[in-house]
């Protein structure tokens, strides 16, 4: 494949013949000849390993897919932690997340080509007859366009792609009749009202049954669009034409990216990340290649490889020269202006990133793609996954990890690369974790915190639809595909067209913008396919050279500002003013900040704002010191504010059947031990009586030695504390009186004392909103007993559960694990808020201490501001979901690098098994029969360790 496409190495042109030949050979990049290149510094991996690791993966995406299809289907999507689907208006608002959510059966959708993909035929021809039967597209509800064509009607495609491939072969899907792209069909009909825009780029939501506009609508009143979103179209829209014939939708999506390019940034060739859908104004400046923008990029090169037009090529290498030019700060790749590009827009990089090294292989830029990939794996080894933002410091700025599959799409395709077995142990790695920190009993949970281990009742749809798609097939040989895999192209929610569409109905008119707004150097243009030869230049320790000097790159990271004050004084220049070193009555300090472009306006109430207008500074090199300035008021300002706020703390449930699966996100209290520094404790809980814990408990022979459950309301938390703390309990969880207020949507309490010495209470208080505490209450309600561990995050389970007779799984994903060298507890960073601090104001306001002496914590980094906090009270549902958004130019979250993997890893004597079908979400289940279940999966689990299945 590769000597008929051509390598840059000889010189030879890509020849003009078929074009989806042509699109196989880019789509491949010489990686057959190149899988024979591996870098000494990595042991091969033996063909027995990797078979143990893809029987794994297959084994975890049953888990994953059987409890969908048995707790959640039909609905969208499945909650891991309580064992139900998530059905769009039944549950509380996420926002713009629930814009997935159309009431189609996502999940099953989004997973039709990946059960193919793992070999799983039997279960695909099922689940088709399901979508077929059981799936309504005419539902009133509003649906994000951009999620609906990746997710639906791109899975209908792949579904239909692998449905006509296995009937062809003949043993499957016999009774196959298009049907799936039929539904493709109709659903592409009913995205296309969302394109009735002088732009031709489409609104971002549409109402399934109604449309755009009409009352009963309720959209069709945006005014803008991600860039993303619009120009995320052209691979799914162009297959749905090529299939069914019907150029519209082609045409369509065509027209969305001619105008996306017409309103490029002409001299920094980069485009924003919000547009007016209808005057093409940019709304947001910003350009990089993560959220927002990130699979623009990425459906440009495609649609070059599916379509074998090289206009899109062409606007394809124009952007990734200007991304390589100023995003790219190796490994870094840092948000720009775009009409400045030379000026940094934000200090933190988003997890969306992680896709891009993929990309960069398909491009054939193997340097950068090695670089940046092995920085996102230094951050995922300190913290377990990658953080959905950190900044250039790699401390955690979102701490949240919805299970995102871009890393592991990275990984794969530079194992495909390089056939560097270094990169099947990176994918070892993402399986451990998986295994060992987001599995839970019905599923796997996203990570609400990834530096306490905290879970999320979320699993979404492209976890199936990627992350199983993308390990398997990194350690799956070409034997273990029924098909191969190379004859199709992944859209980027990773579901497979076929190639051959490039020569199908061939009928749309095309428009070539290109050349009309440019002028063209041919130096930026790659049209041959590299040689392996130039990639690894006669060195097998040419990767491993280039990811050497990034081992450390987290842990002994320096940031970039202090390289430039080194630099300033090496050259006799005099350096730029720190934050540090600030005075507002200093006049040369003034002076330097005006010259910065930045504004000092004082308050009324005695505050200081601080205000920059890059466009007002002297010039760019001092636009670049203000906003570094201003970047780093901020942290000051971050830093001001952990003395008088602490982190979340973790509930740990470690008692059977959760064995410490489940990790509810906790807010501390400002009394009693603190728990970072004191060992955890564990023990059962027993409700306390008062439940309000307002006066001396009538039940102490309940609570004495345990942890004791209270109400919270009608008195001060240090006085519930005394109040069981007398009664002999060992720790107290106060529960939210709030019903329905949970942590997804509110930010977390810290409680407050009363007023007055708190040294009197010795035990660790903490508060539960009042659905994770229903987690807790649930459990007892079925199981009696639960044993709960109190500490600053979620701890390691095979600590938890030594010389327990449990499932191996449940302690470690492999049993090698063992082994592992672990950081020790001195190396451990303390754990900081997430704190959202803004950089007009320095002021902490007091808080309102009426009876219950609360404070606010945060614990979602874009969900509160300081002035949030002067309010105790539980928010109401309203209040949860108007929370202030996320501005990254005015907005700094302090996390620290905080290790969560500190605890050495205890022997375990079993061996890695399948899952046993665990359910502690159906009530009334007597426990001796529980227990029976139990003692059966664990004589199941004995005997498939015989078979060495």
């Amino acid at each position: 494949m590769s000597e008929a496409g051509g390598c840059r190495g000889c010189g030879s042109p890509v020849p003009q013949r078929t074009p989806w030949s042509l699109v196989a050979a880019t789509t491949a990049l010489c990686l057959v000849s190149a899988t024979s290149v591996w870098t000494a510094g990595a042991e091969p991996m033996s063909r027995e390993e990797k078979q143990k690791l893809g029987n794994q993966v297959l084994e975890m995406f049953d888990h994953a897919y059987g409890n969908y299809m048995e707790h959640a289907y039909p609905a969208d999507e499945l909650m891991p932690l309580t064992c139900r689907g998530r059905v769009r208006g039944q549950e509380p608002s996420r926002g713009d997340v629930d814009d997935a959510l159309g009431k189609f059966s996502l999940t099953l959708i989004d997973s039709l080509d990946t059960l193919v993909v793992l070999n799983k035929t039997k279960e695909f021809e099922d689940a088709v007859r399901k979508v077929l039967r059981d799936v309504n597209l005419d539902n009133d509800v509003v649906v994000s366009v951009f999620e609906t064509n990746i997710r639906v009607l791109g899975g209908l495609l792949g579904g239909h792609s692998l449905a006509i491939m296995l009937k062809e072969k003949g043993e499957y899907m016999q009774w196959y009749n298009d049907e799936l792209l039929q539904m493709a069909k109709q659903l592409g009909y009913r995205l296309l009202p969302a394109f009735n825009t002088t732009s031709g780029l489409p609104y971002p939501r549409i109402n399934l049954k109604f449309g755009i506009r009409k009352p009963e609508a309720r959209t069709g009143t945006e005014t803008d669009t991600c860039t993303a979103c619009a120009g995320t179209l052209i691979l799914e829209f162009a297959a749905l034409s090529r299939f069914t014939g019907a150029t519209i939708f082609e045409e369509y999506a065509r027209k969305a990216l001619d105008f996306l390019w017409e309103k490029r940034q002409r001299s920094s060739n980069l485009v924003g990340v919000t547009i007016n859908i209808h005057t093409g104004d940019w709304v947001r400046k910003d350009s990089g290649v993560g959220a927002g923008i990130d699979s623009y990029y990425e459906y440009l090169l495609k649609a070059y490889v599916l379509l074998g037009d090289y206009s899109f090529l062409e606007r394809f290498n124009t952007h990734y020269d200007a991304i390589m030019r100023y995003i790219s700060q190796p490994p870094l790749l840092l948000d720009v202006h775009i009409h400045k590009p030379m000026l940094n827009a934000r200090t933190w990089m988003d997890a969306l990133l992680a896709f891009f090294p993929g990309l960069q292989v398909l491009k054939g830029d193997i340097r950068p793609a090695i670089e940046t990939h092995e920085m996102l794996y230094q951050v995922i080894k300190k913290h377990n996954f990658l953080p959905e933002a950190f900044t250039t410091d790699f401390r955690v700025h979102w701490a949240q990890h919805p299970l995102r599959p871009e890393f592991a799409e990275s990984t794969y395709f530079l194992y495909k690369a390089t056939g560097d077995p270094y990169y099947l142990e990176v994918g070892k790695t993402l399986i451990e974790n998986l295994n060992k920190y987001a599995r839970v009993p019905c599923g796997f949970a996203a990570m609400k915190d990834v530096r306490t281990g905290s879970h999320e009742d979320r699993m979404d749809s492209f976890f199936l639809a990627e992350m199983f798609k993308y390990l398997y097939l990194l350690f799956a040989d070409k034997e273990d595909i029924i098909f191969d895999i190379e004859d199709y192209i992944f859209t980027t929610e990773a579901h497979l067209l076929p190639l051959w569409l490039s020569t199908t109905n061939q009928n749309i008119s095309k428009k070539n913008t290109t050349s009309e707004y440019t002028e063209l150097d041919d130096s930026n243009f790659d049209w041959t396919c590299p040689n392996t030869q130039i990639l690894f230049p006669n060195d097998p320790l040419y990767a491993q050279s280039i990811r050497e000097p990034l081992k450390n790159v987290v842990d002994k990271s320096c940031p970039r500002g202090i390289i430039r004050v080194e630099e300033s004084f090496r050259s006799g220049a005099k350096p730029p003013l720190r934050a540090r070193d600030f005075m507002a009555t200093n006049p040369e300090h003034l002076e330097i900040l005006k010259k910065m472009g930045v504004s000092l306006i004082h308050l009324k109430d005695g505050r200081v704002q601080l205000v920059q207008h890059a466009i007002q500074a002297a010039s760019s090199i001092d636009a670049e010191d203000g906003l570094r300035f201003m970047q780093e008021m901020i942290e000051l300002s971050s830093q001001q504010q952990k003395e008088q706020q602490l982190p979340p703390r973790a509930v740990q449930i470690v008692s059977h059947p959760f064995f410490g699966r489940v990790v509810l996100t906790a807010g501390p209290a400002q009394f009693g031990p603190d728990l970072s520094k004191h060992k955890e404790t564990r023990g059962f809980v027993a409700s306390s009586k008062p439940y309000n814990g307002c006066s001396e408990l009538t039940n102490p022979e309940a609570v004495v030695g345990k942890i004791a459950l209270i109400k919270r309301g009608q008195c001060m938390f240090a006085e519930k504390a005394r109040n069981i703390q007398n009664a002999g309990a060992i720790g107290g969880i106060v529960i939210d009186d709030n019903e329905g207020s949970s942590s997804d949507t509110a930010p977390l309490f810290q409680m407050a004392g009363d007023g007055k010495e708190t040294d009197d209470i010795k035990i660790p208080m903490l508060f539960l909103f009042s659905k994770e505490g229903s987690i807790i209450l649930d459990a007892i309600r079925e199981y009696e007993e639960v044993e709960v561990l109190l500490s600053d995050k979620a701890k390691d389970r095979a600590a938890i559960l030594k010389g327990k007779m449990i499932p191996s799984y449940i302690i470690n994903s492999n049993s090698e694990m063992e082994n592992e060298d672990q950081p020790s507890p001195e190396n451990d960073s303390q754990n900081q808020g997430a704190e959202r601090m803004t950089s007009s104001s320095h002021e902490v306001d007091l808080v309102d201490q009426e009876s219950s002496e609360e404070s606010s914590l945060n614990s979602h980094p874009e969900s509160l501001s300081p002035a949030d906090t002067d309010n105790a009270a539980s928010p109401s549902p309203s209040e949860q979901t108007s929370t202030p958004t996320e501005n990254p130019e005015t907005t700094s979250h302090d996390g620290e690098c905080i290790d969560l993997d500190n605890q050495l890893q205890e022997q375990s004597d079993t061996e890695e098994d399948a899952s046993p079908n665990v359910s502690w979400g159906k009530k009334g289940q007597p426990i001796d029969s529980i227990l029976a279940d139990w003692n059966e999966d664990i004589e199941a689990f004995e005997m498939m360790e015989k078979d060495e299945l």
